[in-house]
């Protein structure tokens, strides 16, 4: 009979050789049985596909997980390169806070251009060339902000870095679901995808560190004039020489942080260039072993798939402004009096305390499966309620101190930075026999038009900074009904339930 959708589970060339076999899926995933019904699980007609299947673990998963989460890390810390040093930056080149807000914002605008032809290159050409395209972009990116310090070209080679850094967020960001189902076994999936995601984010959390040491805000001494207004191009007055050697010594110390930046990025890839393998010789698990959907079918079916729409709009909205908040924290925390350095450090701890919360959520979501919605859930209504202290906090409603605003940015941090890896497997499962870097990719790509729109919204004149703290706790809270009232599926996995009882 004719179907909407047919897929070929026939893998011999990479995995071995075992028996050709066909599912029929209709429009959400679900498999069409020979009679004509529809079931909503795909484990009912699996039983001969797991016929002939070898599976094997090996111990160099680790080494490709680590060498990607490095090319993830960076890519995300050169995005977050300007945010920790705004001040600094602002003075020496003559910038303004709209023009670190599009710094920022050419990572989510990269990601949009980039994100579908990545898409089909992971689908169709693998990890491997994935990956060194995406390193390459960051690297030269890199080597770009390095051409000059000297206004006005400065501006041009700083936006042409970061958006060729841009360009590769879709690697870094999309790539940790298939690297986890290619490379691990469904009990170590969420837990590799998490790993990936801490680095990615250790990456944002080390930059809030090393700009600020490396070119620290040094506030002017009060017998100088104020320095808020000065321009690279023109100063006046008796403290012309001090205002001119400071602003050459700002330039300086951005420019030596930007060569460290752009060493580590060769490095990188010339460790990815020598080995980085696209896949295992045999799979971990029965469902890396099934091709995935063709790519054009694969999009049709996301565009019918109201479940996997759910989650990327709760994911996009949520974490999408939340992030971008995070990028802009210096800006954010300016006029209540929270130093650049000080900002600096409460973004790193706040990543660092995300990080420990991420890995242990994935662990625990890989031991008790089946429950991601919980978690997603718990995490979310604690992430709202540290979020709504932060806001009556810095909005002078409750007494302010610094204790209590670390408190909250760390305690919000670390349980919405949690939910990611949360979210990067749910959309497999939900979405599955889609390919998982088709998923993932549509998932981020929304993310980041969450961000885009958050961060233009900035660059509005004089709209100051009050609203963006009520921003990221409504696109918190009115996510939390959305997760409670929608339906999980876990399609993948229970491919993999089956195989192993036989």
């Amino acid at each position: 009979m004719e179907t909407p959708t047919k897929r070929l589970l026939d893998n011999a060339d990479s995995y071995g050789t075992f028996p050709e076999y066909s599912v029929d899926v209709d429009s959400v995933g679900h498999v069409i049985n020979q009679d004509g019904t529809d079931s909503p699980h795909l484990p009912n007609v699996n039983a001969e596909i797991t016929v002939g299947v070898r599976t094997h673990v090996y111990k160099r998963r680790w080494y490709v997980l680590v060498v990607f989460s490095l090319v993830a890390a960076i890519q995300g810390g050169y995005w977050n390169t300007w945010g920790p040093i705004a001040a600094s930056t602002e003075e020496a080149f003559g910038w303004d806070d709209a023009d670190i807000a599009l710094l920022s914002n050419w990572g989510p605008i990269a990601y949009l251009i980039s994100a579908v032809f990545f898409g089909w290159l992971i689908d169709v050409k693998g990890i491997r060339l994935s990956v060194l395209i995406a390193i390459f972009l960051v690297a030269v990116g890199a080597g770009f902000r390095c051409i000059t310090s000297e206004p006005p070209y400065v501006k041009w080679t700083v936006h042409t870095g970061q958006l060729l850094n841009g360009l590769g967020g879709p690697v870094a960001m999309g790539l940790p679901p298939v690297l986890s189902a290619t490379w691990f076994p469904p009990h170590e999936r969420t837990t590799a995808t998490a790993i990936s995601q801490i680095l990615n984010g250790l990456g944002v959390g080390v930059s809030f560190i090393i700009g600020p040491y490396l070119v620290p805000d040094k506030p002017p001494d009060n017998s100088n004039s104020s320095l808020q207004n000065i321009s690279y191009s023109t100063t006046t007055g008796p403290n012309t020489t001090d205002v001119s050697a400071r602003i050459s010594n700002e330039r300086s110390e951005i420019m030596f942080l930007l060569y460290i930046e752009f060493g580590f990025a060769a490095l990188i890839f010339l460790l990815t260039l020598v080995y980085f393998p696209d896949k295992p010789t045999l799979p971990p698990s029965t469902t890396a072993s099934i091709e995935r959907l063709e790519f054009k079918k694969g999009l049709l079916q996301l565009v019918r798939n109201f479940k996997f729409w759910m989650v990327c709009l709760t994911y996009g909205v949520s974490l999408g402004v939340f992030n971008c908040w995070q990028s802009v924290l210096d800006v954010n925390l300016k006029p209540h009096g929270i130093s650049e350095n000080e900002a600096g450090w409460l973004g790193f701890y706040s990543t660092l305390a995300a990080s420990f919360t991420c890995i242990t959520v994935a662990r625990f979501s890989d031991i008790f499966s089946k429950h991601m919605r919980l978690f997603l859930v718990i995490l979310y209504i604690g992430g709202a309620l540290a979020m709504a202290w932060f806001a009556v906090l810095v909005n002078g409603y409750i007494p302010n101190s610094t204790t209590s605003l670390y408190i909250s940015i760390i305690l919000g941090t670390l349980l919405l930075n949690a939910t990611p890896p949360l979210y990067y497997e749910m959309a497999c499962e939900i979405t599955y026999p889609v390919a998982e870097g088709i998923s993932n990719l549509w998932l981020t790509m929304i993310n980041n038009v969450g961000g885009l729109i958050f961060l233009l919204i900035q660059m509005i004149p004089n709209i100051g900074t009050t609203w963006e703290n009520w921003c990221v706790l409504g696109a918190v809270v009115i996510c939390i009904p959305v997760l409670c009232t929608m339906d999980e599926r876990y399609n993948r996995l229970e491919v993999d339930e089956q195989s192993n009882k036989k």
